[in-house]
């Protein structure tokens, strides 16, 4: 008797569908996918839309970490322990679609399914050195290249399917939180891009260009007058403000 072949397992079918101990959950913006200090007791993947990613401190701050697009897991800390909390809050930026999986049935798939533990470790590899880059960003660059460098990733430039990068709308609060700046520097850096035609505002998004890679790779910026305010960050070790 000649046995049936075992089906292939598909994990980008897995993260698609509902099932056993996974579900699809859908969020309009500013909902939220979880809340800091709340039980972390699941792990979303995001099949649609965009989300933030954000932490308060003990005073009432509130700092944008991060963002997240089609693709991104987030939640993982659920799988660090059984009963932890969350340590940040995941928001909709945009309607968003996504798979919520129950801590319990993640951690089967990826003790069963090699294909899908090799997709997971790639993304958090990838979240490593995003978020060592970042670290990299934030110390040596000054406020201006660091806009100018999340803007580009948020468009996800570069990938494969992007031909018209386009980033939704977003608050210039949230920019210059994750930039680590002022908002008035933001709206200054914003509108000096697109008087240079590194970016256009197109309804309720931000279409942006080729050449915004300039201010990152060839500092190619105009001539600096009196009445622009200073573009350098002060020196690490100055009390000023940014």
């Amino acid at each position: 008797m000649v046995e049936p072949k075992s089906i292939a397992f598909d994990a980008v079918d897995f993260l698609a569908k509902a099932g056993l101990g996974r579900r699809i959950v859908q969020l309009n913006p500013g909902e939220a996918f979880f809340s800091q200090g709340h039980a972390a007791d699941s792990i979303f993947y995001l099949n649609n839309g965009r989300a933030k990613l954000t932490v308060v401190s003990s005073n009432g701050k509130e700092a944008t970490i991060s963002l997240l697009t089609v693709g991104d897991f987030v939640g993982e800390e659920s799988l660090a322990s059984v009963g932890g909390l969350r340590m940040a809050t995941a928001t909709a930026i945009t309607a968003c679609t996504a798979l919520k999986i129950e801590r319990k049935e993640m951690v089967r798939v990826m003790h069963e399914e090699h294909a899908f533990s090799d997709l997971f470790l790639k993304f958090l590899l990838a979240r490593s050195m995003r978020t060592q880059a970042d670290l990299v960003d934030q110390l040596f660059n000054s406020s201006e290249k660091r806009l100018a460098r999340i803007l580009l990733l948020m468009a996800e430039f570069g990938q494969p399917g992007h031909t018209e990068p386009l980033i939704p709308k977003i608050s210039q609060e949230t920019l210059a939180e994750m930039v680590g700046t002022t908002r008035s520097r933001v709206s200054f850096f914003m509108n000096r891009f697109r008087e240079m035609g590194f970016i256009e505002y197109n309804g309720g998004g931000i279409h942006v260009h080729k050449s915004l890679l300039n201010v990152i790779l060839h500092d190619k910026l105009p001539e600096q007058n009196a009445e622009m305010p200073p573009i350098e960050e002060p020196s690490r070790g100055s009390s000023g403000p940014d």
